[in-house]
């Protein structure tokens, strides 16, 4: 009987520590990445404003092949969509906002599986010379349960690398003569 006190006791006292303590860490993140790309913003913009083109660069498109994907709308149009579903890539979709062209894309990205998020998407392009500036963020609010993920892996070390992988392909298929 005493072990069973001690037991619940400790097992509030852990709930306690996990809500309190969550009220305490970060409630929002961001993380962006940019690179340069020789190449007109006309392009990159399309490259970036119709789904069709983006799938062919997003690092996460690549993978797992096996994902459906769904794209509706009309490209570089608020309202352009796409929509996944695949075995290791969850559900989720992807639609536009905001449009200024040839400068600025806002999207609003939905997780649906396996676990609920929602979260903004920016992309800047800027000229530079002959060239194009493109900045990628992506921010949000974190849950109670991604706050406490980030306690020990941040957004930044989970996806920056995807980022920049992303802008890499963004950069060949943009270049591409």
């Amino acid at each position: 009987m005493k072990f069973l006190k001690i037991f619940l006791v400790v097992v509030v006292v852990l709930i306690a520590i996990f809500f309190i303590g969550g009220m305490f860490l970060p409630k929002t993140y961001s993380v962006n990445r940019s690179i340069s790309i020789a190449a007109k913003d006309t392009l990159v913009y399309k490259n970036i404003a119709d789904f069709n083109n983006f799938l062919k660069w997003n690092a996460w498109s690549k993978m797992d092949t096996a994902t459906k994907y769904d794209v509706t709308g009309t490209p570089e149009q608020v309202g352009h969509q796409y929509h996944w579903t695949g075995d290791k890539m969850g559900e989720g979709e992807m639609k536009i906002t905001e449009v200024k062209p040839f400068e600025q894309i806002k999207m609003d990205l939905k997780f649906i599986k396996p676990f609920e998020s929602l979260a903004n998407v920016v992309f800047d392009l800027t000229k530079e010379g002959d060239g194009t500036k493109v900045t990628w963020t992506m921010s949000g609010e974190h849950n109670i349960m991604s706050k406490w993920m980030c306690v020990f892996k941040s957004m930044d070390s989970m996806i920056g690398k995807d980022f920049e992988d992303g802008l890499k392909s963004l950069k060949e298929k943009s270049e591409q003569k």
